[in-house]
């Protein structure tokens, strides 16, 4: 059973090499005036996702980017700045450009202050769409901390707008490291359900709880990251610096013993995969499980599922901006 909220490996498409969808990633980022080192940082996170079939947010935003660095929107080459270094605290200025790049900085400073403090915090400000926020909690994860990452764009209340307006996909994401288990890696926006004034009376909770959760993504990751400063928005930017971020991570080892936390997360996240699962799914995963793996497969026999339209979307971007992506020689795969 597949439920449209999320996503899930293709019903129907071709058996694709993860060595070959590398080369059509870092192609068609080729064709834009990113520099090279960044093409391959993006090119690995891009990459990353669509081998843990997290197709929305993987091979399927470069038209998205692509579209922002041509028509000269987003910063292709941005002096990323450290602005304020404070304890365990810090403040990265993107200049505009993908917020890859900021994050990329950013997480390193976080990590760097967890192992020095035990937590470490960094705002990312003034640069474009940072990709996945589970990305970020997931390299908390990998270093042996529990992580969070959210990440917002501006959405300014206005008057005339009914307050659910404010509720959107800007996402959060939560992670902790466990040891023979999947990690928790929780990654989600902060709405629930399509807003409708039937659903409202249904579940009023649940959207008091969206807007509450939403207006909280906003703050952290918006207000605090300086995204409604004039000077970042256009016409005094001439960057579409819409996005900001903020970026989290505890080192479990400073509250318990790293092993003893490790086995007690894989004796609760055993316990809850054991337990009878959603009607219509055949097991129980709790967030994260299924990515962890599907990317543990894939990784194994390095190939991974390409959906009819994921194919289409990016073939119609390489003709555009001319590359080949070659995927006629995976047709025998099809399915």
């Amino acid at each position: 059973m597949a439920l449209q909220a999320r996503n899930y490996p293709p019903p129907h498409g071709i058996i694709v090499s993860i060595e070959h969808q590398q080369r059509v990633i870092r192609d068609l980022l080729g064709t834009t005036a990113i520099r090279p080192s960044d093409a391959d940082y993006l090119t690995e996170r891009l990459l990353a996702n669509d081998t843990r079939c997290l197709y929305s947010h993987g091979s399927r935003q470069l038209t998205h980017y692509i579209e922002n660095l041509n028509e000269e929107k987003v910063n292709p080459e941005p002096d990323i700045q450290v602005v304020s270094d404070f304890g365990a605290v810090c403040v990265v200025d993107g200049d505009g450009g993908l917020g890859y790049m900021a994050c990329r900085i950013g997480i390193d400073l976080v990590l760097a202050k967890a192992r020095e403090f035990g937590v470490g915090a960094c705002s990312t400000g003034n640069h474009f769409h940072i990709g996945s926020a589970g990305a970020w909690t997931r390299m908390a994860v990998e270093a042996g901390c529990a992580g969070l990452t959210m990440s917002a764009h501006r959405n300014s209340p206005a008057p005339e707008k009914v307050v659910m307006s404010l509720v959107n996909s800007s996402p959060i994401s939560i992670g902790f490291p466990s040891g023979d288990q999947p990690p928790f890696i929780l990654d989600m926006g902060g709405s629930f359900l399509g807003a409708s004034n039937e659903r409202m009376k249904e579940s009023p909770n649940a959207f008091f709880k969206a807007l509450g959760l939403s207006a909280a993504i906003q703050m952290f990751s918006g207000v605090l990251a300086g995204i409604y400063q004039e000077s970042r928005i256009p016409p005094r930017s001439k960057w579409s610096s819409n996005q900001g971020a903020f970026l989290c991570a505890w080192d479990v080892s400073r509250f318990m013993d790293a092993d003893e936390f490790r086995a007690q997360m894989d004796a609760f996240i055993g316990h809850a995969r054991a337990m009878e699962p959603f009607p219509g799914f055949n097991r129980a995963e709790l967030p994260g499980g299924m990515e962890f793996e599907w990317e543990r497969q894939n990784k194994k026999r390095g190939l991974f599922a390409l959906g009819d339209d994921h194919r289409q979307q990016l073939e119609e971007l390489a003709r555009e901006v001319g590359v080949d992506c070659g995927y006629e020689a995976f047709e025998e795969s099809r399915f």
